[in-house]
């Protein structure tokens, strides 16, 4: 009895000989997805830090409020009148009050005077409105003043400084104010300012001006 010859099928092997199992595929996927996670751990490590980094710099910077600056700006002598022998002075001048604002943000300050003064005693005043310095700028106010010698007693040196045709004068003042930051915060802050101020009475003309 002649066999019969039956044809049977075999799956064909990889090309390289190897065959991939399914634990195999399950451990890449694995695999895939860890890597997948860690950089999404490190996407989200580096944006922490990076918003660490802004905020640092935003309240070194923009957050930090300094304290505004008070100064004389430019003199300029309308009229100067002078007696050594008596002695006694009068004059006229006009000037700027000029508040420096630094801060990222406003600096309302309230209404104020600056005093001029011969030795301590005060030879004249003018009166600061109240205003607001804006965000990072110079608040300029116009003023025109009268000094006279009125006040000053007759011991004074103030005779051989007119006689010398230098005359020294000093104007102080303090404003009292806040800063305002992002419309939420305010800090309450106090400037000052402290002139010495040098007149060359040959010239009527002012011969140095120096403020702190």
């Amino acid at each position: 009895m002649m066999s019969e010859n039956t044809n049977q099928a075999y799956p064909l092997a990889p090309a390289n000989g190897y065959t991939r199992s399914d634990g195999e595929s399950l451990v890449s996927e694995d695999e895939l997805k860890r890597q997948k996670r860690m950089k999404l751990f490190m996407y989200i490590g580096i944006f922490i830090v990076f918003q660490i980094i802004v905020m640092t710099v935003f309240g070194l910077t923009v957050m930090k409020v300094k304290t505004p600056k008070v100064r004389l700006g430019q003199i300029n002598v309308k009229s100067f009148n002078s007696v050594p022998a008596t002695p006694s002075f009068d004059t006229t001048l006009t000037t700027q009050i000029r508040v420096k604002n630094t801060n990222w943000g406003p600096y309302k300050f309230d209404a104020s005077t600056a005093t001029f003064m011969y030795q301590g005693v005060a030879v004249g005043q003018v009166s600061i409105p109240k205003s607001k310095a804006g965000m990072r700028s110079t608040k300029k106010i116009n003023v025109a003043v009268s000094l006279n010698t009125d006040g000053i007693p007759s011991s004074s040196t103030l005779g051989s400084e007119l006689n010398s045709e230098i005359l020294t004068l000093t104007s102080q003042a303090k404003l009292t104010g806040k800063v305002e930051l992002m419309l939420i915060m305010k800090k309450k802050k106090s400037a000052n300012m402290d002139c010495t101020i040098a007149f060359d009475l040959s010239t009527k003309m002012v011969k140095s001006l120096q403020c702190k």
